[in-house]
């Protein structure tokens, strides 16, 4: 009898603003994903964590970072915090992942993109339960397979990409949104049960630094950033309320940045920074291209009306000055001086190595205050759609605050199982602290979470808090106070008007959860250095 359960398929960019593509609002081309996103349900209160390895860990978990093993990146593990569970940096015994359930199931487990869940073949994805793999296992790469060759302090191409259980080479013409989407399309055909439903992990890198792409797509967006970010900024919220994905009368939190402002700058530094997001709209642009030939795929073989498809951003656009991060900010800006070529004509190439910084980067989490690494909403609040099989919401636009902890359970919903918490095999592993969309997807109901509901984030030792639409967060100065702040993001969705003082007593029920959150989760505290 023919298996008739759906299949899924799970598309995330890394570090894709939330109005970047156009469904969302964006001037940059993406057919693609509008016409996916016009045959489902846009998600405009769906949220990851604060950058993207711990987002992944609550995507293939269903659990918070700090439980699965990704409490922090590898690259800025603490003392105080190696050797301590939730800090192992990569997908620790406590969990059941997701592909790993699946499998258990009956589906076959296809994964093509980045990890950045454990960096050795011991921790890749043919260990937590990828029945074919192809990824990227560090948090970025160069996008092309040139690099600088070893010898020069750069990590070998051999050692960053694997192929189900060993190291791989890349092929001399790979681009990675490319490569990745050829891959998987590849473990698609060679299934050798068709009739098997499938989980498919599609985890491009783009557009994540190095700003990186074809020149014909650079040469597209010549000229269209020569206004700058603010006046980016201006016209995508404008879009934003035309599409009713944000309130007619939202007041966005004001651009905070350190580095100069558009009427400040020189001709020159006006043209580079026009260039680096003219490079970042051509990645977009591509990627968009990539689900499309996935989708033509889906479609050729009959599979695409039975599918899921999932599509979202790991978290907030990346807005950070790599140059000023002390962790290893004069590190990679010393390598780039003498290994890159990083003139104005050449940017965007593969012997570049640029990124577009704070302002750009608020352009499109606009009117959410902040980026990637921040527990505001900019950091936090992701573009995401859901489109086909189990969809009853064609064309809207869904408010219901959800996670990506909320993606396992709905898939084992989808297929049929359930999660085997609190053993799994031979061990002990935590329950999914994330809800089924199912119900809410189909139209059946207007929520995911109780009012009640609370959900949490850290990293970098910044804070946040949040039940119902009340929310609590701390940030450290000079993007925020050094003080616990209070907000109704239901009719403050900016986080412009802080109620800590005017509402003491919700202050202190919040912070009461936080630290309830923190001993749940096992969260270390370390200073902030970023």
């Amino acid at each position: 009898m023919a298996d008739k359960r759906p299949n899924f398929l799970v598309i995330v960019a890394d570090d894709l603003g939330f109005s970047d593509i156009g469904a969302f609002g964006g001037e940059i081309a993406t057919p693609h994903l509008d016409a996916l996103a016009a045959t489902g349900l846009r998600l405009t209160n769906f949220h990851s964590a604060p950058a993207c390895a711990p987002t992944r860990a609550m995507l293939l978990t269903g659990l918070d970072p700090h439980i699965a093993g990704l409490g922090t990146h590898e690259e800025v593990l603490a003392k105080s915090q190696r050797g301590k569970p939730g800090y192992e940096c990569f997908l620790n015994d406590r969990v059941a992942t997701l592909p790993q359930l699946l499998t258990d199931a009956g589906y076959i487990t296809l994964m093509s993109g980045k990890w950045h869940l454990g960096s050795t073949l011991e921790t890749c994805p043919a260990t937590r339960g990828f029945a074919r793999s192809f990824a990227l296992l560090p948090g970025a790469a160069n996008h092309y397979a040139s690099s600088p060759k070893a010898g020069t302090g750069f990590p070998k191409q051999d050692t960053l990409y694997t192929e189900d259980h060993a190291f791989t080479d890349l092929a001399e013409d790979f681009y990675s949104s490319d490569g990745f989407t050829t891959k998987l399309i590849d473990y698609l055909d060679e299934r050798a049960d068709k009739a098997q439903p499938f989980f498919a992990y599609l985890a491009f890198s783009a557009p994540h630094w190095p700003l990186q792409a074809p020149d014909d797509l650079i040469a597209k967006y010549k000229g269209r950033y020569d206004a700058g970010p603010d006046a980016l900024r201006v016209e995508r919220l404008e879009k934003l309320k035309a599409r009713g994905l944000c309130p007619q009368d939202v007041k966005p939190h004001p651009i905070v940045a350190r580095n100069k402002p558009w009427d400040e700058m020189d001709a020159d530094e006006r043209a580079r920074s026009a260039r680096a997001m003219e490079v970042y709209a051509a990645m977009v642009e591509r990627l968009d291209w990539n689900v499309g030939r996935v989708v033509q795929h889906l479609k050729d073989t009959g599979e695409f009306d039975n599918t899921l498809i999932l599509f979202m951003s790991d978290n907030g656009a990346e807005g950070a000055l790599i140059e000023a991060v002390p962790v290893f900010g004069p590190y990679l800006m010393d390598f780039i001086d003498r290994h890159y070529d990083n003139a104005l004509e050449n940017i965007g190439r593969p012997n570049s190595y640029v990124w577009y910084g704070p302002r750009w980067a608020q352009a499109s989490t606009a009117p959410s205050r902040l980026y990637k690494t921040y527990t505001s909403q900019g950091g936090i609040r992701v573009v995401a759609f859901a489109s086909g099989a189990g969809v009853g919401r064609l064309d809207e636009v869904g408010g219901a605050f959800s996670t990506v902890m909320d993606v396992m359970p709905t898939l084992l919903e989808m297929a049929g199982t359930t999660h085997p918490a609190p053993d799994y095999k031979t061990r002990k592993v935590e329950p999914m602290m994330g809800r089924s969309l199912v119900s809410y997807l189909a139209g059946d109901t207007e929520q995911v979470h109780a009012d009640d509901a609370v959900t949490g984030w850290e990293f970098f030792g910044r804070r946040g808090i949040r039940k119902g639409n009340w929310k609590a967060i701390w940030i450290p100065a000079p993007e925020g106070t050094g003080d616990w702040q209070l907000y109704d993001l239901e009719r403050d969705p900016g986080e412009t008007d802080d109620k800590a003082t005017a509402e003491p007593q919700r202050l202190a029920e919040m912070l009461a959860l936080w630290d309830e959150y923190v001993a749940r989760t096992g969260i270390i505290m370390v200073p902030i250095t970023t």
